[in-house]
C-alpha cells in the first residue's frame, strides 16, 4: 500500500512539477516566517505589553500600550544612544565605500600578479571571528609604547571614541564591499572608461566620472550592506565603550544593558532602534536587490 502511494506520487511530481515547485517555495517561505518573522513578533508583543503584564503574557497581548515607548524615549538615553549608532555606522561607510571603490577599481579592471589571492585572502579576513582581534586592538586602542630606539611612540587613546569602533567594524565590513564593488566595476565595458581617458581624464577622474555612475547600484548595495552590519554590530560597540552615551556607546550595549525586569523598555528600544534599518532598506530596496543578484564572478 505504502509502496504505491509514493510511486504514485512520484509519478505525479513528473507529471506536474510547477506544483511541486510551489509547494516546496510555500513551505520555504512559511519556514522562514517561523525562523525570522515570529522573533519580530514576540519583541513587538513585549513592546506593546504593561511591564505588569508580562508574568502571564501568552501568544497575544491581553492588554496593549504605547507607554513603553514614550518611558524608552522620555526617561532614558535612548536617543543619544541612538544618534551614536547612526554616526558610527554612516562614518564607517563612509569609510568602507571610499577604500572600496579605490580597492575595487584596482581588482575589477587592473591586471597585476596575485589578484586572485589577495581578493581571498580580503574575503577570508571577512568570515574571521571578530574575538581574534580583540586583544591587539583593545591594546592598541588604549595606548600602546613602542621604544624606537632613543625615541619611545605612544600610539594614542581610542577608547571610548567613535575611531574605537568605526576602525575595526570598517576593517571587517570593507572586504565584503571590495568584492561587490569587484564584480560591478568589472561589468562595466572598458570602452567607455578609454574614452575619457582620451579625452584626457585620470584614472581617479574616470572612476569619478564614469566607473562609478555606471556601478551606481553595486554601491547602493554595498553602502547599505555595511550601514546595516555596521549598525547591528555589538561586539565591539560593547567592549570598545563603556556603555556611557557621552562616550559614544550605540544602541545595543544600551539595549544590552537594560535589566530583565526592564524587559518592556528593552524591547520598545529595539522596535524604534529598527526604524533607521527599515528607512534604508526600503529606500535603496531596488538598488540592493540588483546589487545582490549581479555579484556573480566575472572572468576578464
Amino acid at each position: 500500500m505504502s509502496r504505491n502511494v509514493l510511486r504514485r506520487g512520484v509519478r505525479n511530481a513528473i507529471e506536474h512539477p510547477r506544483v511541486v515547485y510551489r509547494l516546496l517555495f510555500a513551505v520555504l517561505v512559511a519556514f522562514v516566517l517561523l525562523l525570522f518573522g515570529f522573533p519580530l513578533y514576540w519583541l513587538l508583543v513585549l513592546a506593546v505589553t504593561p511591564p505588569t503584564a508580562v508574568a502571564g503574557l501568552g501568544l497575544f497581548p491581553e492588554t496593549v500600550t504605547a507607554s513603553n515607548f514614550v518611558a524608552v524615549v522620555a526617561f532614558t538615553s535612548f536617543g543619544r544612544h541612538l544618534l551614536n549608532g547612526l554616526v558610527v555606522a554612516t562614518l564607517s561607510t563612509a569609510v568602507v565605500l571610499v577604500v572600496g571603490s579605490l580597492a575595487g577599481y584596482a581588482f575589477g579592471r587592473l591586471s597585476f600578479p596575485g589578484r586572485r589571492p589577495l581578493l581571498l585572502v580580503f574575503l577570508v579576513v571577512a568570515y574571521t571571528p571578530p574575538a581574534a582581534f580583540l586583544v591587539p586592538l583593545f591594546r592598541l586602542f588604549t595606548g600602546v609604547s613602542v621604544p624606537l630606539g632613543p625615541v619611545t611612540l605612544t600610539t594614542p587613546t581610542l577608547y571610548n571614541t567613535p575611531g574605537a569602533v568605526v576602525l575595526p567594524t570598517s576593517m571587517l565590513t570593507l572586504p565584503l564591499a571590495i568584492y561587490v564593488l569587484t564584480v560591478f566595476f568589472a561589468q562595466i565595458p572598458d570602452e567607455l572608461e578609454a574614452a575619457a581617458r582620451v579625452e584626457g581624464a585620470t584614472r581617479l577622474g574616470a572612476l569619478r566620472r564614469v566607473v562609478l555612475p555606471l556601478a551606481r547600484p553595486g554601491v547602493a548595495a554595498a553602502g547599505v550592506l555595511t550601514f546595516v552590519q555596521v549598525y547591528n554590530e555589538f561586539f565591539f560597540s560593547y567592549l570598545m565603550t563603556d556603555g556611557d552615551p557621552r562616550h559614544w556607546a550605540p544602541l545595543a550595549p544600551f539595549v544590552y544593558g537594560l535589566r530583565y525586569s526592564e524587559a518592556t523598555l528593552g524591547a520598545a528600544a529595539a522596535v524604534l532602534g529598527l526604524a533607521p534599518v527599515a528607512v534604508v532598506l526600503l529606500a535603496a530596496n531596488d538598488s540592493l536587490v540588483e546589487g545582490v543578484a549581479a555579484t556573480v564572478p566575472v572572468e576578464r
